[in-house]
């Protein structure tokens, strides 16, 4: 993809209807953040206050996954955070297999414009859809995967921590496990400046 520029995909994403989520949307929510991040966050699709603002998470979960980024030392606006589908689901639902596909090509242009070193996926739909359609998240969440020079950790999402409690602990453990790897990678001290 040697032509491909960010002003390239924003018009792309802009102009796309190769699915029906962008029929009924205010706004199209690519993704932002550091465009030459190493870390990389893809969630699932944006929810009601992400359509409203055409920003990726900025509702309650978020605000969760702020939290869990300056947990670690990680400051938002050094990441790049994005999802799978970039039109709301209506009722927020999970998109379907074909919205997810139909979406593809701008998440490929997306990573391949970041250049990350680390993914991190955000739930079972980033997880099903990069990883393994048939992967089982409470099951395989915290375990790296790495792909053509690409580290992949899926983690719960951050609506799914709010909604049960119970699985903070297990995403504090893959927070840490995601600092480690920044530091195994040399990124940590270098882009974050945190020893």
């Amino acid at each position: 993809m040697p032509d491909i520029t960010w002003e390239l995909f924003e018009k792309q994403v802009e102009a796309c209807r190769l699915c029906s989520l962008c029929e009924r949307v205010h706004h199209k929510v690519p993704g932002q953040g550091d465009p030459h991040a190493p870390l990389m966050l893809i969630g699932e699709g944006p929810g009601q206050d992400e359509d409203e603002q055409g920003l990726a998470f900025v509702g309650a979960a978020g605000q969760l996954l702020t939290r869990m980024l300056s947990a670690i030392s990680l400051p938002r606006e050094r990441v790049y955070i994005c999802n799978i589908v970039k039109c709301r689901p209506p009722g927020n639902r999970v998109p379907t297999p074909e919205e997810a596909e139909a979406c593809r090509i701008h998440l490929r242009m997306q990573t391949w414009l970041v250049r990350p070193k680390v993914i991190v996926l955000l739930g079972a739909t980033a997880a099903k859809n990069l990883l393994n359609p048939e992967i089982w998240i409470t099951r395989e969440r915290g375990i790296w995967t790495e792909r053509k020079g690409v580290w992949m950790l899926p983690t719960f999402h951050p609506s799914a921590l709010l909604r049960d409690e119970t699985k903070k602990p297990a995403a504090w453990e893959d927070m840490k496990s995601l600092r480690k790897k920044l530091m195994e990678l040399g990124l940590y001290t270098d882009i974050y400046g945190q020893e």
